[in-house]
């Protein structure tokens, strides 16, 4: 269960449409959808010859793709499974620390219909090592001639049952095929068991899981096998389609988008606990990459991480009350049981954190983020930076690639023609290749910005993002990637620096609808 932004629920009534949204997602699946699938119908559509699904579990659980060839052949020499290939093969990860008590009773359910070896747990078993063992075996199985792992490995689709962090976590693990040209990479199906679900909403997976999750499951299920895979570059082409078949109002509805490349380098020696979905780099490999465009002073040992996100980068006031989240999910996890829990727990670290009475518990200027963050940006089809000056008032900036944020809110707004034209912005879509990089001042700024009362204070729109983070007053920052915050020291002497590019990979995603 990931992070989401604060405020989410500080003027719970005020936005009656994500209200809606979310009321309706907890009683969609109540109705008779899922409960007119033919559960064998849909097991012989999803499962795989139970031969190659035991080798590539084993091969998983191993790390050894050399144990998964030696028990497919031992299997099939047993059993002489000649099981025709599905129709398309379905693999599920599950956070079960996501969706309080639900998660754990949804992977036994998952289990019963798809058995073990096709859902995994993210608490035992790291997505990097399906894609390094399990898919490797069923590759080296179709290099020998098996025309059965061949049409499982490619039908094969991805359902991640999570919050954003978990989807963001797998989905830059697939990424890893695409990098080293093992294709097709596996389309990618969302289960929300976070507490904002932003990404799921952007795909049409909707806000919440439902209350009758067990009828809902066999319905995301078939949705996963029937839905339109599209690539987030030429999904464009059939959503907007899709839209004007419709007749549907074009700026209220999600489209195609990018990810985006992080790259973090801060002084060596420092205690860092980065999420999942950031990983620590090796110092030549990033004294190899050419594009990370760092000219300032750095010491002579430092230490890299990098990774990619989807939804939202953001560092300050939002990142710092879902650290606090997190840290009281991980100290008390029997708190956390649920969307609702989960939100009154999000009002109550904003408010104890002092973001509603700056002036009462520290001197405000302290707690600008202009105090430690230079912020550059490169403008598209620029190649310079440019640096742009942070706002004295703001506690937290926020670079967002989709619409939805904090719920499903969308606190960049619709600002009117003349003012994008004074500004120097363009109307904001989520194919334009540009992220939208907005402020929040203080928790009541917040709190207006997601009851749509007024919109965020807007910074820049940018095509690549460079932050310049030091020290002095401060000895900490937070930052966060699509919800999942950590902790990040930062020194008086040296700079830590953030760079933010588009990446040409785009991830293959399940259309929900």
């Amino acid at each position: 269960m990931e992070a989401e932004p604060p405020f989410a629920t500080a003027a719970a009534g005020g936005n009656e449409a994500v209200a809606r949204s979310s009321i309706w997602d907890l009683i969609r699946g109540c109705g008779p959808a899922g409960m007119t699938i033919d559960m064998e119908e849909l097991r012989r559509m999803i499962l795989m010859p139970e031969y190659l699904r035991v080798a590539m579990a084993m091969s998983v659980r191993a790390k050894d793709w050399n144990v998964g060839l030696v028990a497919a052949s031992s299997i099939k020499n047993r059993n002489g499974d000649e099981q025709a290939a599905p129709k398309a093969p379905i693999v599920v990860f599950v956070n079960s620390r996501s969706g309080g008590r639900r998660s754990l009773a949804l992977k036994v359910w998952l289990q019963k219909i798809m058995t073990e070896e096709q859902v995994f747990d993210l608490s035992a078993v790291k997505p990097s090592d399906f894609v390094q063992y399990g898919l490797t075996c069923l590759e080296k199985l179709a290099n020998l001639g098996d025309s059965h792992a061949k049409a499982n490995r490619g039908r094969l689709r991805v359902i991640v049952a999570g919050g954003d962090g978990t989807v963001g976590w797998v989905l830059g693990s697939l990424a890893e095929l695409f990098m080293h040209k093992r294709k097709p990479v596996p389309p990618t199906g969302i289960i929300p068991l976070g507490t904002g679900n932003d990404l799921s909403r952007s795909f049409d997976w909707g806000g919440s899981f439902p209350f009758a999750w067990r009828s809902a499951v066999k319905s995301t299920l078939y949705k996963a096998v029937t839905g339109p895979i599209c690539h987030l570059d030429s999904f464009h082409h059939y959503y907007w389609s899709k839209v004007r078949r419709q007749g549907c109002d074009l700026h209220s509805q999600s489209s195609p988008s990018s990810c985006w490349h992080v790259v973090i380098v801060t002084p060596d020696g420092q205690s860092i606990e980065p999420p999942l979905s950031l990983g620590q780099m090796e110092n030549d490999a990033f004294g190899q990459d050419q594009d990370v465009d760092i000219d300032g002073e750095l010491p002579k040992k430092v230490s890299c991480f990098e990774g990619v996100y989807h939804n939202y980068f953001s560092i300050g006031m939002d990142a710092q009350i879902a650290y606090g989240f997190h840290h009281i999910r991980n100290k008390k996890p029997y708190l956390a049981q649920g969307p609702i829990l989960n939100k009154l727990i999000y009002s109550i670290c904003s408010c104890t954190q002092g973001w509603f009475f700056t002036p009462c518990v520290h001197d405000p200027g302290l707690r600008g983020l202009k105090n430690i963050l230079r912020l550059y940006i490169k403008r598209a089809d620029y190649a310079d930076w440019e640096q742009i000056l942070v706002p004295s008032g703001v506690r937290a900036i926020v670079a967002l690639n989709l619409r939805n944020y904090g719920s499903g809110r969308h606190p960049w707004g619709h600002p009117k023609p003349e003012y994008l034209e004074k500004r120097g912005f363009i109307e904001a879509h989520v194919d334009d290749g540009l992220l939208e990089i907005f402020g929040l001042k203080q928790g009541w700024h917040a709190s207006f910005v997601m009851t749509k009362l007024i919109s965020a204070q807007h910074i820049a729109q940018a095509a690549a993002i460079k932050m310049e983070i030091r020290g002095g007053e401060w000895n900490q920052a937070y930052l966060q990637m699509d919800g999942e915050p950590w902790k990040q020291p930062i020194a008086q002497d040296f700079s830590t620096y953030v760079v933010i590019k588009r990446v040409p990979f785009q991830s293959l995603m399940i259309s929900g609808e």
